[in-house]
């Protein structure tokens, strides 16, 4: 992973970005981590190094932390996992599973515990201790005990989701089918890591290599791999291990802080981590993180750092979550590993948004024993900070997975005359102009719906997981289609039965395949409204910022009238309503208004409508708090909680935490020291409250 300090010298330093530049890079940045997850969670298929990856969220929180207010609701920070793939029944966890914030250096330790401190409002001489334990580099999953018998098990998924592997899960010996000794909850999830270790995987792999068949890139990649097998009897094969490390949902709970819990779970037989440590301060933590970073070539399996979790659990329930990650929590990753090679070439990729990426072709190399051979470039002006050409020695890093960030040239190795790159200003697809706007680092298509990459690409990302989900209908089915013209617009994929007999003459097609495809199709004819607002491609709009829109609007009607309005009056009040959700950014608000302000896509949603049934979004978990539902503003400052306390306390009771107020706010609840928004609920009528009426209200309190 990214040492302390380290930063990817193709890009801007954060602190020389002005508010339009901040604002481009977090579009990109939201675009390219949402990809990678997807291909990592979801496919076992990762395209950069994990380093790569940990350097962008790196780098999107740096610039979230200069620039707060261009936070984006489909921010990385807002965002766990990729949607569940498909192959297996879905399962919803009970309570979701989040991924953790990460940590390069000892300064960032001092940082979490400080946020602690803060927002439990703790003085200096209060001592905090923590659970620290190794990062296992596998597949997290949820085992369900219902009276003690392991019932079912699932992947993590996106977090609120997962695919059901119980099967496989039976085939793994570590896993008791039955909890040992007694005590234990009526119900109770176990969450933990399935993992291969390090001497099981080089068999493994050697005995694939003997029979002839591919092997695995990596441990992590194995174990996924092998519960991730259709046939339970292929899992019971492969050597998996299981540790054991938190809980999900649970009937009862008599542990008080988590090495408690940890040792409930040795003494019904679920295996726990011996490197599991309790510490006290960042002193401790970073002596023990050392201790681990040694030990690493010793433990026998992978690890990526080290996590530390707040002890106690009454502390845990008051820090709570924000967003994808628990407050109380935090992973301290090990640095990355380097090594050169040659540059190649470079060739450009059209995006959905027009999006012109270049991509680095490198000397394939093994770097921590995964070849490596391709990587993204981001934007022209990372090569030319870079100034990278073609034929030069570069320096790569890696910490597990397949392509690497590339850090820089090497200067002395460069061959002679080896020219700077050109980056064009057409489009390598359909030759239009690419252009590159003012304050944004991404040069763009201007030939819309009419260049076949932006097309296609936007219907690929239409039938993609985190979409309508439509298996059977890859990317090549796509070109086919759309360059035949049989599918044009997201509606003609549910016209296709029409044309069956025409896809049947077709290379590589016939009359079970068809129909395969066609039951696939029929079965995406009623979607979550979250999942339609997604697959719908509006620049920024990621699958975080569509399940908020979702659950703000409720229903495909509520949303749809509400932009068609707000793209027809700026000033008006569904504009400005869009503008007050929390974690809505004028940014977005420009691009929504944007999509529904041009005709062909209101013609296409109204086409779409025509042949699928969107299903309202789920009522919050807490839909019998009496602020279920209802649009709160906090202002100044509170007396019994901080702020972010309180707002993370509202939104678990299921109301929607807003940043301004206005004509759709049902409450204001005023701190000491309130400023224009106490001010402006009094202009506009809204209902006030004060701190200790809000807690009354909402039982918060």
């Amino acid at each position: 992973m990214s040492g302390p300090g380290r930063r990817e010298a193709a890009l801007r330093a954060v602190d020389e970005l002005d508010a339009l530049e901040a604002e481009g890079e977090l579009a990109r940045l939201a675009q390219e981590i949402a990809r990678h997850d997807l291909l990592y969670h979801q496919q076992d298929a990762p395209e950069i190094a994990d380093s790569a990856y940990d350097a962008l969220k790196r780098r999107n929180e740096a610039i979230e932390r200069r620039f707060p207010q261009l936070m984006r609701a489909d921010s990385p920070t807002r965002r766990v996992g990729a949607a569940p793939a498909a192959g297996f029944a879905k399962l919803r966890h009970d309570v979701p599973m989040l991924s953790l914030d990460n940590a390069f250096s000892a300064a960032e330790v001092d940082e979490f515990i400080e946020r602690i401190r803060r927002f439990l409002a703790l003085d200096a001489e209060t001592a905090i201790a923590f659970s620290a334990e190794p990062k296992i580099d596998g597949l997290s999953m949820s085992l369900r005990f219902e009276q003690g018998r392991f019932v079912r098990g699932a992947t993590r998924g996106d977090g609120e989701e997962g695919e059901d592997v119980t099967a496989n899960l039976l085939a793994i010996p570590e896993i008791p089918r039955r909890l040992s000794g007694d005590g234990w909850p009526d119900l109770l999830e176990i969450r933990g890591e399935v993992y291969m270790d390090r001497a099981e995987f080089g068999r493994l792999n050697e005995a694939r290599r003997e029979a002839g068949e591919p092997v695995f890139a990596n441990p992590r990649n194995a174990a996924a791999g092998s519960v991730r097998q259709l046939d339970p009897a292929v899992t019971a094969q492969r050597p998996l291990r299981f540790f054991g490390y938190a809980w999900g949902a649970v009937s009862v709970r008599d542990w008080t802080t988590h090495g408690q819990f940890l040792a409930r779970l040795r003494d019904w037989g679920v295996p726990v981590n011996p490197q599991t440590r309790r510490c006290e301060g960042a002193a401790d933590l970073i002596a023990f993180y050392e201790h681990i970073q040694r030990e690493r070539p010793r433990l026998g399996y992978d690890i990526d750092g080290v996590v530390y979790k707040t002890d106690r659990i009454d502390w845990q329930e008051r820090l709570g979550f924000v967003s994808r990650s628990p407050r109380w929590a935090l992973a301290h990753k090990f640095p990355a590993e380097q090594a050169r090679t040659r540059l190649r070439g470079i060739f450009i990729q059209v995006g959905r948004t027009g999006a012109l990426t270049p991509v680095a072709e490198l000397e394939p190399i093994t770097v921590g024993g995964v070849v490596v051979a391709r990587a993204t470039l981001h934007n022209e002006d990372e090569i030319a900070r870079k100034d990278l050409r073609v034929g030069d020695m570069v320096i790569v890093q890696r910490a597990g997975d397949v392509i690497p960030q590339i850090l820089a040239h090497v200067p002395e190795e460069r061959p002679a005359a080896a020219p700077p790159f050109t980056f064009p200003d057409l489009c390598p697809v359909c030759g239009a102009h690419a252009i590159r706007p003012e304050g944004e680092a991404i040069r763009r298509c201007t030939g819309g719906l009419t260049c076949a990459a932006q097309a296609t690409e936007r219907l690929r990302h239409f039938v993609s997981r985190g979409a309508f989900d439509i298996e059977g209908l890859g990317d090549k089915h796509i070109e086919a289609f759309f360059a035949d013209g049989l599918v044009r617009a997201p509606g003609d994929i549910f016209r296709l039965r029409r044309r069956a007999a025409e896809i049947e003459t077709r290379e590589g097609w016939g009359g079970k395949s068809v129909e395969r495809l066609l039951a696939a199709i029929e079965a995406r004819r009623r979607i979550p409204l979250d999942r339609f607002v997604f697959a719908l491609g509006i620049r920024q709009v990621g699958e975080a910022t569509a399940k908020l829109l979702a659950r703000h609007y409720v229903t495909i009607e509520a949303w749809r009238d509400a932009m068609v309005a707000a793209a027809g009056d700026e000033a008006g009040d569904a504009a400005q309503t869009l503008g007050t959700i929390d974690q809505v950014g004028p940014a977005l608000v420009a691009d929504i208004r944007a999509f529904f302000g041009e005709p062909h896509n209101r013609k296409t949603i109204a086409d779409l409508l025509g042949e699928v049934t969107v299903e309202p979004a789920p009522q919050p978990r807490a839909a019998s708090s009496p602020v279920a539902g209802k649009t709160v503003v906090f202002t100044g400052t509170l007396e019994t909680m901080s702020r972010q306390e309180a707002k993370a306390r509202a939104e678990a009771l299921g109301a929607n935490v807003a940043g301004s107020v206005s004509r759709k706010t049902d409450y204001v609840v005023i701190g000491a020291d309130a400023g224009s928004k106490a001010a402006k609920a009094r202009e506009l009528g809204v209902a006030t409250l004060t701190e200790q009426e809000w807690l009354d209200l909402s039982g918060a309190g």
